[in-house]
């Protein structure tokens, strides 16, 4: 099994190289890439340095598979020609999501619609993957109507010069700005572009991706908001439904979905918070309630490292479903 990671050395790459280690994904051969300025670099896997290879040439070694982390248009350019040798392509960026013939996916909701034929793989946006895992086991029971979401999204989903930014302005250092603002001790309402409706590309993302994975009939709201986190998103979701439901099933259908932990002990001041979550591949759910304005609602507070299933986790879990289900390996 001949796996490349690109964008290697990169936040997110990274993570996805120490993913592969933790799961112990079969990889008989690692092909790190990363763009001309870094080849050559060397990066760690498994305990073993590895020397990082350029494009063309991981292209030449036919991988299996290839897990993309390096900007959309790095994905448009050179997926397509990974997945014309034979690899299959799974990919972080935001440039394949909504493409009718390219699959969405988080594994434990829909990686079963995966065939041979699906060459190149979108991994959702960090937010929408927390979302839907704890959406999907209640819209199927009781079929979600309508979203409200607020996030408070962590500075490493903008990279390491967001990061930088964050820690460098806590400790009195001008240094290069990833935002137009300042970060530290504020909030920013702001992640993505605006568009000519007055909402970001990030609050597209989350309800274009929402409806691609659970439902076109959903009606979705969102409102994205970058914090003073280092890792770890949050979210504050209403949930309409179109059935009534019973709480205490609620919380039966989450604590029974893969990857989903209940934390939810408010009277003990104990719920999800963005550093019990970071390093974890779980999604965590507390503030479970009834929506007391109106009939048939729920409110739920999400949280999750946005780095491991937001991103390196989901896509490591994709390929591993490729291994196991026997649709990668073809060009061993």
């Amino acid at each position: 099994m001949k796996i490349a990671v690109v964008g290697a050395t990169g936040l997110v790459g990274g993570e996805i190289l120490n993913v592969l280690s933790e799961r112990n994904v079969q990889t008989d051969e690692l092909l790190p890439v990363a763009s001309g300025s870094s080849v050559g670099k060397k990066v760690s896997f498994s305990g073993k340095e590895y020397s990082v290879i350029s494009m063309s040439d991981a292209i030449s070694k036919k991988p299996d598979i290839a897990i993309f982390s390096a900007g959309g248009s790095t994905s448009l350019e050179y997926a397509p020609y990974f997945a014309e040798v034979g690899t299959y392509v799974i990919d972080n960026s935001s440039a394949w999501r909504m493409n009718d013939e390219i699959p969405l996916i988080v594994p434990e909701i829909n990686a079963s619609i995966l065939t041979k034929k699906d060459k190149i793989i979108a991994n959702p946006n960090c937010s929408t993957i927390q979302l839907v895992m704890a959406l999907s086991p209640l819209h199927n029971k009781y079929k979600i109507k309508r979203l409200v979401i607020s996030t408070y999204q962590a500075v490493s989903g903008s990279g390491v010069k967001a990061v930088n930014q964050l820690m460098n302005e806590r400790s009195g250092i001008d240094s290069e700005m990833a935002y137009q603002h300042k970060i530290d001790l504020n909030i920013l309402p702001h992640a993505g572009d605006f568009d000519e409706t007055g909402y970001t590309s990030e609050e597209v993302k989350l309800v274009n991706e929402t409806n691609k994975i659970l439902n076109a009939n959903i009606k979705t709201t969102a409102t994205v908001v970058r914090v003073p986190v280092v890792t770890g998103h949050s979210e504050a979701i209403n949930i309409e439904f179109e059935n009534d439901y019973v709480t205490e099933e609620v919380i039966r259908l989450l604590g029974n979905m893969p990857g989903v932990v209940i934390f939810d002990y408010p009277e003990a001041g104990l719920y999800p918070m963005p550093t019990m979550a970071a390093g974890k591949d779980e999604v965590f759910v507390g503030r479970i309630r009834r929506d007391l304005s109106q009939p048939n609602s729920l409110n739920l507070w999400v949280v999750s490292d946005n780095l491991r299933k937001g991103a390196a986790t989901n896509a490591v879990q994709i390929a591993q479903y490729l291994i196991k289900s026997g649709i990668a390996g073809e060009n061993i």
